[in-house]
């Protein structure tokens, strides 16, 4: 394996900046949201996007998809959503008495799985064998996924109307979480302004150039890959994820695939900072985006009004980092 070099990762850096210089013309407000969503990319993983309707999750996952230039599909989860929907089916051809195979939506490069959690556990976890191995089964025959292959998915808040709170082990399959949140007052109100006014093109407003290509996708994700990680911080990940294994705190901790996700994550940080080695701070800024959502709260610490989110960072104030010199 070639080493990783600094104009790689200078490559690598410029290219995040053009996405999301280009997904910014649809998501408004939220670079810091497109930057975290893109790292995700880039590890090869994929993303769980929480929040209520309205701020701009659809926004965000074609804006990527259009700047990358990636095919795209969406799938509307709903109550009656079958596994065939997602995945495709075998159909007879009577002209032909043979059975052919029709491709369901998760067979593009980009696939918006929008409000997954208003489908019922069976149907959601027809998506897990395609994300965590690229590959769809139907009737005893497999099926590569393309590649790159990612899952953008959205849930509503479990407390809406008609959701089904997502299995811990589909949760554990998603790289990150992360929600876009409310833009701030100023930002809201010019958005709002721009987007009712009499000039406004919805079609201009919603045109992201390509400025990368699948290709593109590949060779950066292989860079990741390649960034540089010192022992140190692999054991520091290791003490992280232990103190959430507290019986006290959470239900369950992160499991040894939610330690490998943090450093991955850390590793795309670091490289679209164009580094081409972690810091303990990259590791840090990755806890939230790739923990809080595998983790659940005790029943004490839930009757206590704790928060996963503060409970994270009080875990990392309290965790010793390995110094700059050491990494």
């Amino acid at each position: 394996m070639t080493q990783l070099t600094a104009d790689d990762a200078r490559h690598v850096s410029d290219l995040t900046s053009r996405i999301v210089d280009q997904v910014s013309h649809g998501l408004t407000g939220k670079d810091d949201v497109i930057t975290t969503a893109f790292q995700v990319m880039l590890t090869g993983g994929h993303l769980l996007i929480e929040d209520v309707p309205g701020v701009g999750k659809t926004l965000l996952a074609t804006g990527l998809a259009r700047a990358c230039r990636l095919s795209f599909a969406r799938i509307q989860f709903t109550a009656d959503l079958m596994p065939g929907d997602i995945t495709g089916v075998r159909v007879y051809q009577p002209a032909s008495g043979n059975w052919s195979f029709e491709a369901g939506p998760i067979f593009h490069e980009l696939v918006l799985a929008d409000e997954i959690n208003r489908s019922g556990p069976r149907t959601q976890s027809a998506l897990l064998e395609a994300m965590e191995e690229r590959r769809v089964s139907v009737d005893g025959t497999t099926y590569r996924t393309p590649q790159p292959f990612f899952v953008i998915a959205t849930a509503n808040p479990v407390e809406m109307d008609g959701t089904f709170q997502l299995p811990e082990a589909q949760r554990d399959r998603f790289t990150a979480r992360l929600s876009i949140g409310y833009l701030d007052e100023a930002a809201e109100a010019a958005m709002v302004a721009q987007r009712t006014s009499a000039s406004f093109d919805q079609q201009a407003a919603s045109s992201i150039a390509a400025v990368a290509s699948p290709e593109d996708l590949l060779t950066a994700m292989a860079c990741v890959r390649k960034v540089h990680v010192a022992e140190s911080l692999h054991s520091y990940a290791v003490r992280l994820a232990r103190t959430t294994r507290n019986p006290d705190l959470f239900r369950l901790g992160i499991s040894p695939r939610g330690v490998i996700h943090l450093i991955v994550m850390a590793k795309a940080i670091a490289l679209t900072a164009g580094r081409t080695y972690v810091l303990p701070d990259d590791v840090q800024d990755a806890v939230h985006a790739t923990w809080h959502h595998r983790l659940t709260l005790s029943a004490a610490a839930s009757r206590a009004g704790d928060r996963v989110g503060d409970i994270l960072s009080t875990l990392i104030s309290r965790t010793p980092a390995p110094a700059r010199a050491d990494t």
